[in-house]
């Protein structure tokens, strides 16, 4: 059995940035540094594919900067109709990393680590108790494998989704075009064009994140409760990048298709006396958006330090708890068709001043400015829904595969 002070499952963003984090020198000493195990899931359906993450910083510079593969200084959504909002964001960034190059980031920082070992292995179980807990996996060549730690850290998707009383999910497929003409504003993300057909409750939207003018991420997307198949993205991007967008000549250089939870259902991050959750599974997504890169950094950041520092590590919640009950009310009314979808967001991003709004989305607003954001709402629709909701069950759906 093999000894560390923390068993970290899972490399995706939050397993890896939580094990850069925690072998970072503090205060120019070694010393501070734990004993860490990374557990990476072995290649094949556990272990996630490629993935783009993107997240807005309030400056220009960040920590992650040497793997930002592009950045925009403003922001645009577009209503059905095609009219333009135009959202500036000052001094801050919307940015987008690229998950290989994360990870090959990461890997060579941690390269000269000796506290950090690094190994590929199922997790099968997890032996919980109140001074440590034990790691239990399969190798790749069928050998067993028992770690002990202090602390552990468990990233891993959930396997079935908690119980919730909404759940939707964010699904898309985007493709990585190159196109023969400058057919791309490079400064300027379009977060949202509503230029696509309307489900009947929910939404759907384009999404162009320009790599240069040449080059982009073109994604169609949709809050709905059930997938599509590839198919059904496939004619929806064709219809989008031609139909809508007008491309001509371009080739489709990669493409991604993922879905993220968006739900009310509660997500413990600590679920022993020594293990905790983090990442999607310990409540980093927001589920109003399905954004959760920042999360991550805040929710690492604050379990490196308390480490550090001799504290029980136990990751803060994400976002308050007021947001998350302003989410809910927004899952449901979107979910029950009460609210047009596309009218809502175009609404929210013409009503408020861009600092507020990116500060709402990111969990940092206060009660006076949440209330104003509330009031660039269908208001009505709103308040019904949030009066029904205490009174609904908390009900299982069934995973997406």
């Amino acid at each position: 059995m093999t000894d560390a002070d923390v068993v970290v499952i899972g490399a995706g963003a939050a397993g890896l940035s939580l094990v850069d984090r925690l072998a970072s020198p503090v205060a120019g000493h070694r010393s501070d540094a734990p004993t860490v195990t990374l557990v990476d899931a072995p290649r094949g359906p556990l272990r996630p594919p490629a993935r783009t993450w993107c997240f807005w910083e309030n400056s220009a510079a960040g920590e992650y900067d040497p793997v930002v593969a592009a950045a925009w200084d403003r922001l645009r959504v577009r209503d059905r109709g095609g009219r333009a909002i135009e959202v500036p964001l000052g001094t801050a960034r919307y940015k987008m990393i690229r998950s290989p190059r994360f990870e090959a980031w990461v890997t060579d920082r941690l390269a000269d680590r000796p506290e950090v070992t690094r190994l590929t292995a199922e997790v099968t179980r997890i032996e919980d108790g109140p001074d440590g807990a034990v790691v239990h996996g399969l190798r790749d060549d069928g050998s067993g494998l028992a770690l002990r730690a202090r602390w552990v850290f468990d990233s891993r998707p959930l396997r079935s989704p908690p119980p919730a009383r909404t759940a939707l999910l964010q699904h898309f497929r985007g493709w990585y075009v190159r196109c023969e003409d400058a057919s791309f504003e490079p400064g300027t993300a379009e977060l949202m064009d509503f230029r696509t057909p309307q489900p009947d409750r929910g939404l759907s939207f384009g999404y162009v994140l320009p790599l240069g003018t040449h080059e982009a991420l073109v994604e169609y997307t949709e809050f709905s409760a059930v997938p599509l198949a590839e198919a059904a993205y496939e004619r929806a991007l064709r219809q989008y990048t031609s139909g809508v967008l007008g491309l001509r000549g371009f080739e489709v250089t990669e493409a991604e298709q993922g879905a993220i939870p968006m739900t009310d259902a509660a997500l413990p991050r600590r679920v022993g006396a020594s293990v905790f959750r983090i990442g999607a599974a310990g409540g980093a997504t927001r589920p109003s958006t399905g954004y959760t890169f920042a999360a991550i950094g805040r929710q690492t950041r604050a379990v490196a330090e308390a480490l550090h520092c001799g504290r029980v590590p136990e990751p803060p919640p994400a976002y308050p708890a007021r947001h998350l009950a302003m989410d809910a009310v927004m899952l449901r009314a979107l979910g029950t068709g009460r609210v047009d979808g596309a009218a809502f967001f175009t609404r929210l991003f013409a009503g408020n001043p861009p600092d507020r709004l990116l500060r709402f989305l990111d969990g940092r607003t206060g009660l006076r400015e949440d209330f104003a954001i509330g009031l660039t709402t269908p208001v009505w629709p709103m308040l019904r829904t949030a009066v029904e909701l205490p009174a609904m069950r908390r009900h299982r759906t069934a995973p997406h595969g």
